[in-house]
């Protein structure tokens, strides 16, 4: 069996400013929306893949922003470098802060949405190299000396290697 990550659900508290950054900051579209059972709580559905009725959806019941949730972060992958830079200018733009972290299989950048749920929206880089890994990363660079960097940077960790040739197959490492 192989499983692939479907969606997440997130309580939260203000549907309308976390539309707002979830369709300006991340580019999602809102799928459906209503009252779960008709009564409630009001749930919100989105996705950007028209083949997937929600990719993330908020469930509004979250009564205090001074509590955290139970979630860690939820993770997005970008196909281009490029798109770590639109999502880094969004966040800019909106004065959100984000931590550039490289994880010498990523480059990535974390940050919360306005309700204080942890994002990371990550592009792949060529390389393998054992986890876990952080450095800081300048998101500033162009995708060429962000890939420089960080073949310099991780180069000399262990099993550093092109992700084509890492024949590493997953391991239960417990």
């Amino acid at each position: 069996m192989k499983l692939e990550v479907s969606h997440t659900i997130l309580n939260i508290k203000d549907s309308n400013i976390i539309i707002e950054f979830y369709s300006k900051v991340l580019g999602f579209k809102v799928s459906d929306q209503g009252l779960i059972g008709g009564a409630g709580p009001e749930i919100i559905f989105m996705s950007q893949n028209e083949n997937e009725h929600h990719q993330i959806g908020f469930s509004v019941q979250r009564e205090n922003l001074d509590h955290s949730t139970q979630l860690n972060h939820i993770s997005f992958r970008v196909r281009t470098f490029d798109e770590v830079q639109e999502v880094k200018d969004a966040l800019e733009v909106r004065d959100f802060e984000y931590l550039p972290l490289c994880h010498g299989n990523a480059l990535s950048l974390y940050f919360n949405d306005p309700e204080g749920n942890a994002l990371e929206v990550f592009f792949d880089t060529p390389w393998h190299v054992i986890q876990p890994q952080t450095e800081i990363w300048d998101p500033n660079m162009t995708e060429n000396e962000a890939l420089a960097w960080v073949e310099q940077t991780f180069q000399d960790k262990p099993d550093f290697s092109k992700k084509e040739d890492s024949k590493k197959e997953f391991v239960n490492r417990t």
